[in-house]
């Protein structure tokens, strides 16, 4: 895996300035410019995807919850939902700024300076809808970490295709579910907003990525890298019963796996591992050859995901 000293390419630990910092004066003065503007943080944000979204409709210990245990629950995913869009677009800016250095042409480097101004749109759209509290650490989740430890990399070959080969891919698709899913016409919209500009970004990536030569040693991080994505992948829907957990107090192995099994979570997870394997088997067959040969497309049963809650 990638090793790294004080990483910060990805931004998560960079501190935030005071609101009257004259330097966010500055920021939104150019934010307008591009017709975004400065809105305060909600003070109990609304429940912007439903328990239908989460498939909860399924769920016994859900339906038999009192409505105050219900809203906490929902609470808790969006607020996870919203926290991993934030996380994803910081990184992007850090990650996008990064490549600008790292282009070999001068058209490379100006499609990745549009490409971070693109990502930076997209993060200032999303924090009108996020308190500061919710502010992603790479410390608060697995996925942080890594995205945080790959955004480190010199190596460009793992860089374009771990980033924007399979993330930015795996991205569109969870974009335009996130707003095919949500309640509210203004957020929906954002992330609606933010496809044509994913969709660039993974285009170019494909691109880029079919004129380098890969060696055998940025193949083995690409698939260690891989490898730890997809787990987290095949043990399914944890994060909606990590929630009820939250809320309804410890869990038992047997009420974990039944959790698991009425949210189909083979399904779940299966569905989310062939998109991932057709995205990398776009310009990447070896790689998926060396996974499979891992059993890492395939999805944990209720029973086996019951494990890594």
């Amino acid at each position: 895996m990638i090793v790294t000293n004080n990483p910060n390419v990805a931004g998560f630990d960079l501190p935030a300035l005071e609101s009257d910092d004259k330097l966010n004066r500055v920021l939104a003065s150019a934010l307008r410019a591009r017709g975004i503007n400065e809105s305060s943080e909600p003070n109990q944000p609304p429940l912007y995807w439903q328990a239908g979204y989460f498939d909860l409709e399924r769920v016994s210990i859900f339906q038999e919850a009192t409505n105050l245990e219900q809203q906490q629950i929902l609470q808790q995913l969006n607020q996870a939902l919203l926290q991993e869009s934030v996380a994803i677009e910081q990184a992007g800016v850090g990650y996008m700024a990064k490549m600008v250095l790292m282009a070999e042409s001068t058209q490379e480097r100006m499609l990745y300076s549009l490409f971070a101004a693109d990502e930076t749109t997209h993060l200032a759209q999303l924090q009108p809808y996020v308190s500061s509290d919710m502010w992603p650490s790479e410390l608060d989740d697995p996925f942080f970490k890594l995205l945080s430890d790959i955004v480190e990399s010199a190596d460009k070959s793992v860089l374009l295709f771990v980033l924007q080969v399979v993330l930015e891919g795996w991205g569109l698709t969870h974009y335009r579910s996130l707003a095919k899913g949500c309640t509210d016409g203004s957020l929906r919209d954002v992330f609606q907003s933010f496809l044509q500009a994913e969709s660039r970004h993974h285009g170019a990536g494909v691109t880029l990525f079919n004129q380098i030569e890969i060696s055998p040693s940025s193949k083995d991080v690409i698939v260690e890298c891989l490898a730890a994505f997809l787990q987290m992948v095949r043990v399914g829907p944890q994060r909606v019963v990590g929630a009820i957990a939250t809320v309804k107090g410890h869990l038992s192995r047997p009420q974990h796996i039944q959790i698991l099994q009425q949210l189909d979570t083979v399904s779940h997870s299966h569905q989310r591992l062939q998109l991932l394997k057709s995205l990398m088997a776009s310009t990447g067959n070896t790689i998926v050859i060396q996974l499979e040969e891992k059993g890492l497309f395939a999805p944990l049963s209720a029973e086996e995901a019951a494990c890594y809650g």
